[in-house]
């Protein structure tokens, strides 16, 4: 084969998906951007190509959905995509250090302080693919030693989130349930000297560490140290006045290492505890504990951590305790979609977005709500595996994913914004039989149609006297004349057949008889620069066939040449991609 004839193989692959993706007419625009990324040398002549492509184009558009599914299956266009994707989706995963199978135990400890995201689901969803893959054990622990962040919201929604997203932990616990325990291990690290209680002011603790200075409390008399530390843990210090430090080294390289807090005394109302325990330990004391006691042979968590290894370490060994693997790997957000909970939280406390589920954000509450299955997610980080290379993508690399998932299941109905009435001349269907997916294996409907429809204002603005388009499913119409009515202006077209022609554009229509009020709400980048952007969601009004009522708020459908979609309730969709 020529490289001509193979350039032209590949273009009408493009073309004969990308029509039957968008209810049977391909896209010049989309092609084309589909050409330049799956042949990037031909980008400098792609000029020359343009006219190849239209022709094709033209050709597959003129067909039928019979005829463009038979090439599409002459073509194996679909399952040689279907192979790619199965090839990419496979896990990334490396094989564990020192694992042993049927003895491996991982752990997922996200602090209920707010609400699951997609970081949150990579972490998990590789704690639980290792678990797996070695027949091992996979602990939910929640990280709960701060009351002043942690409410009991929260871990309802991190376990809904992970049930959705079918993380299926073999033990769920707290860390708080082991309170009394932290607490005599926090005892036995200030009696074996490798630890002391400071009574400094937090500003002078801030400027000895970075000035590398030893607090003066390290070197107290052994009789202080345990008076002190009984004051500690007995109640008679005031918040802030007293923390127990680690005894690291005040000159050391590595900041993490310059007497970090292991406990801190706080009054508030712990949302397990109540206001029993007022010393409550840090992560950085609390994380390496609870791994070991919990047998966790590899404990994976974000390179943000990565200096604090040699801490987690140190404690361990101080207290004689059993020391895990520790592995890392890069945190996970979109591009314009921060995880960060000091971005998220402001904008859920000041209004400025619905709640912790709005469709902007990347919490998997608003992930599912605006259309996003969990296997498309778990397929996608997947596909990223571990690295400590900074993962920051676009948020179209996880629509690729869902596009794949939601094709094969999605009903494609009608829908249009800015209805523009058109009124036919001499109509020759009352009636008409949709097929509900291109394959035909959703099903079909009956759609009510008169001498009144309504399609786009887009499409109608490029309607001029004399030109010809397809109203689609059904017949081609010419523009006759725009008449003025009582109500509003609209077009008169002329009926001219229903032979299917080359060259002439397919709108989306909504008959008068059989429709109903639509609205779509579109997410947009919810962050652009680092700032929050005001303009980040949009209202699409419309109408849509009144068959939309009949399918449960939750389904995903297909608004043809619109995009996918995510029923909600009273005539409202979320948008979820093209």
């Amino acid at each position: 084969m020529s490289m001509d004839d193979t350039i032209q193989q590949v273009i009408k692959k493009i073309v004969v998906r990308n029509a039957i993706e968008y209810g049977g007419s391909a896209r010049y625009d989309v092609v084309i951007s589909k050409v330049v990324g799956m042949m990037p040398d031909l980008r400098p002549q792609i000029k020359e190509q343009i006219p190849l492509i239209k022709k094709i184009v033209d050709e597959v558009n003129s067909l039928d959905q019979a005829d463009q599914e038979r090439m599409a299956s002459k073509l194996m266009v679909f399952e040689n995509v279907n192979k790619a994707a199965k090839r990419k989706e496979e896990p990334n995963l490396p094989p564990l250090q020192g694992a042993t199978m049927g003895r491996v135990v991982t752990r997922f400890p996200p602090e209920p302080n707010g609400y699951p995201h997609i970081g949150h689901a990579k972490a998990a969803i590789i704690d639980q693919e290792y678990a797996r893959m070695y027949d091992g054990k996979l602990i939910l622990r929640f990280d709960d030693t701060n009351p002043l962040n942690e409410q009991l919201e929260y871990y309802d929604a991190i376990s809904e989130g992970l049930e959705w997203l079918g993380i299926k932990p073999d033990l769920v616990k707290n860390t708080s349930d082991d309170i009394e325990l932290l607490q005599s291990y926090g005892r036995e690290i200030v009696m074996n000297g490798d630890a002391y209680v400071c009574t400094c002011r937090p500003d002078e603790i801030h400027s000895m560490r970075a000035d590398g200075v030893n607090c003066p409390c390290r070197s107290l008399h052994s009789s202080e140290r345990m008076t002190r530390l009984e004051k500690f843990f007995d109640g008679s210090f005031e918040q802030n006045e007293a923390i127990v430090r680690f005894r690291g080294n005040m000159s050391d390289q590595n900041t993490a290492m310059r007497d970090p807090t292991l406990f801190r005394i706080i009054d508030a109302d712990h949302p397990k505890l109540g206001k029993r325990i007022r010393a409550f330990p840090t992560y950085d004391f609390a994380a390496p504990i609870e791994d070991s006691i919990d047998g966790v042979t590899h404990a994976m968590r974000t390179k943000e951590y990565e200096l604090r290894n040699a801490l987690y370490f140190s404690v361990l060994r101080s207290l004689g305790l059993r020391m895990p693997i520790l592995l890392e790997f890069s945190r996970l957000e979109f591009e314009g979609m921060p995880v960060s909970k000091r971005k998220l939280k402001p904008l859920i406390q000041g209004g400025l977005v619905s709640g912790w589920d709005d469709p902007r954000l990347p919490t998997l509450a608003a992930l599912r709500k605006r259309g996003i299955l969990p296997e498309a997610i778990h397929k996608f980080v997947l596909s990223l595996g571990i690295s400590l290379a900074d993962t920051k993508p676009p948020f179209e690399s996880l629509e690729s994913y869902n596009r794949k998932l939601l094709d094969l299941k999605s009903l494609r109905l009608f829908f249009v914004r800015n209805p523009v009435e058109i009124r036919i001349v001499d109509p020759i269907l009352n009636k008409i039989k949709l097929k509900n997916h291109p394959s035909g294996q959703l099903g079909t409907r009956i759609v009510q149609v008169s001498d009144r429809i309504y399609i786009d204002k887009a499409d109608a603005d490029r309607l001029k006297g004399g030109q010809e388009i397809r109203l689609m499913e059904m017949h081609n119409i010419r523009l006759d004349k725009v008449t003025q009515g009582k109500e509003a202006d609209c077009l008169r077209v002329i009926n001219t057949g229903q032979e299917i022609k080359s060259n002439i554009p397919k709108v989306q229509w909504v008959s008068n008889d059989d429709m109903v009020p639509f609205t779509v709400i579109v997410p947009d980048k919810l962050f652009i620069n680092e700032e929050f952007n005001k303009d980040s969601l949009h209202t699409h009004n419309g109408i849509a066939e009144s068959y939309v009522s009949k399918v449960e708020a939750g389904s995903s459908i297909q608004f043809v040449r619109f995009g996918f979609c995510r029923l909600q309730t009273n005539g409202v969709a979320i948008y979820t991609h093209d």
